[in-house]
């Protein structure tokens, strides 16, 4: 994209090797019953597709819309339901599916907010884990790769609605073109 500072931080093979190995550790650890893979919009969709794939067994999917960014870089902190599940998961094993684990602010509420629906289970499998950045408390059960405090685009990761459609996972240098 022209104007923009991009670095590359994770391959697009670095990407796919890791969710084949987080589809068989899922597989491992649910051997019965159907798996209800929660899609957190709008940047877990390319994860999830992946990891569908790579996922053996019987999986259900929906998607929630959730909102504490808005378009800046920085959580405002306050977490807005923007599309809510379109199924019910009374005694469902719940995989959240998401991009990337920073603040824990958004999957610290949503996690609250299925636990109300009386799930079997609820689980963390998220691509990126940025551990520096954690102001609430998250336990993910499956993480792809921990990264530093860099703001990274691509693979469904964005700025401004910018850059999900790239096949790597980069860090958005500053002095980017917003």
């Amino acid at each position: 994209m022209p104007g923009s500072s991009l670095r590359l931080l994770l391959s697009a093979q670095q990407i796919q090797e890791r969710v084949q190995k987080m589809g068989e550790q899922i597989d491992a650890d649910y051997p019965d019953g159907t798996l209800h893979l929660v899609c957190i919009l709008k940047g877990g969709c390319f994860f999830l597709a992946d990891l569908a794939r790579a996922i053996r067994r019987d999986v259900l999917i929906d998607f929630i819309g959730i909102s504490s960014y808005g378009k800046g870089k920085i959580t405002s902190g306050a977490v807005k339901l923007t599309k809510d599940l379109d199924s019910t998961v009374d005694g469902a094993d719940i995989l959240l599916v998401e991009d990337i684990v920073d603040s824990g602010v958004t999957l610290n509420y949503l996690v609250n907010v299925l636990q109300q629906r009386k799930p079997r289970s609820v689980r963390i499998a998220a691509l990126l884990d940025k551990p520096d950045r954690r102001v609430r408390a998250v336990k993910a059960a499956y993480i792809g790769f921990e990264i530093p405090d860099e703001f990274v685009v691509g693979y469904g990761l964005d700025f401004g609605e910018r850059y999900r459609n790239l096949k790597d996972i980069c860090v958005l240098e500053e002095g980017h073109a917003a």
